[in-house]
């Protein structure tokens, strides 16, 4: 059986300075936000920071697995804590449905007799809003697309410059035509979007957690790939999911009737692995015959 893991820069410790910057600059902005929607009775204002609360939580959440992720493996945790995260965005996405189902029913109940709001005030904050979130935004940008982790932090920190936005405009709607029941529908609008919003990240979230193959690799095309390579007979056995973010590992049994520089196979196999799937740590068994398996062709079984 041969192992290789051809490690990459997760960069770790930036990620977790990040995460720890975005948190704490969120939280004082919720301060101030709620501060103010008390103040002015704006659900808008409110909505804005109860989402917040929700952000700086499942950031807080980010913070701890980017932290976890550095902690070295043990006897009992042999692939240490990488695992958090893609546990950590699972959390964020449900935090986030939460906080937009109660955004939501609140907005319906207000309709019924909307309170006037002093719109300014609304604007103004709402607008500092876009500012904090776009460039908290800018911090955890590096990697999103395939890290799960940064990813659930990004789109939080996006979709609340985008609230914000909404409740700049819903401001300005009030302080032009006195519309008071813009505050509650830009509240609804607020927990529509992060529904949606949030759906793909709940499945991919989930689906990681449960070990699913990673959504941009082709599980028929690895086990193609593993069977076109000199000397397999046939693949079985193969397995492919997450470790964690930026990290993929794959198990697969190969029959290889030639028992001759199996070493240099292995190794050869994992680096195209790597550089043709990204999966980073494979896990190779070598069999010169049946083995007792059930071998009817390459295409991987379900164990």
């Amino acid at each position: 059986m041969g192992h290789s893991h051809h490690g990459h820069d997760h960069s770790h410790g930036s990620a977790t300075r990040a995460f720890a910057a975005v948190t704490l600059i969120n939280l004082a902005y919720t301060a101030l936000e709620a501060g103010y929607g008390f103040y002015t009775d704006s659900l808008a204002l409110l909505s804005d920071a109860v989402h917040n609360l929700g952000d700086v939580l499942g950031l807080g959440l980010a913070w701890a697995a980017a932290a976890l992720a550095k902690r070295p493996t043990t006897a009992s945790h042999t692939y240490g804590w990488r695992r958090a995260t893609l546990l950590s965005p699972l959390a964020n996405s449900l935090l986030l449905m939460a906080f937009s189902g109660a955004l939501a029913w609140e907005a319906v109940r207000r309709f019924s007799a909307p309170p006037q709001i002093p719109a300014m005030p609304v604007v103004v904050v709402a607008a500092i809003g876009i500012a904090i979130n776009l460039g908290a935004a800018w911090f955890v940008r590096d990697g999103h697309a395939h890290d799960l982790n940064k990813r659930g932090a990004f789109l939080h920190l996006v979709a609340d410059a985008a609230v914000s936005l909404a409740a700049v405009l819903a401001g300005l709607g009030m302080l032009a035509f006195g519309w008071a029941w813009l505050d509650p529908l830009t509240a609804l609008l607020i927990g529509v979007v992060i529904a949606i919003g949030t759906f793909g990240l709940l499945r991919d979230s989930f689906n990681a957690a449960m070990d699913a193959v990673p959504a941009n690799i082709d599980q028929a095309e690895v086990a193609a790939f593993l069977s076109a390579r000199p000397g397999v007979a046939a693949v079985h056995h193969l397995h492919i999911w997450p470790l964690g973010a930026g990290e993929i590992a794959l198990t697969a049994h190969l029959v290889r009737p030639d028992d001759s520089e199996h070493d240099a196979f292995i190794d050869a196999t994992a680096h195209a692995l790597d550089d043709r799937f990204g999966i980073n740590h494979a896990t190779l068994q070598i069999e010169r015959g049946r083995c007792g398996h059930d071998l009817h062709d390459a295409a991987p079984h379900a164990h």
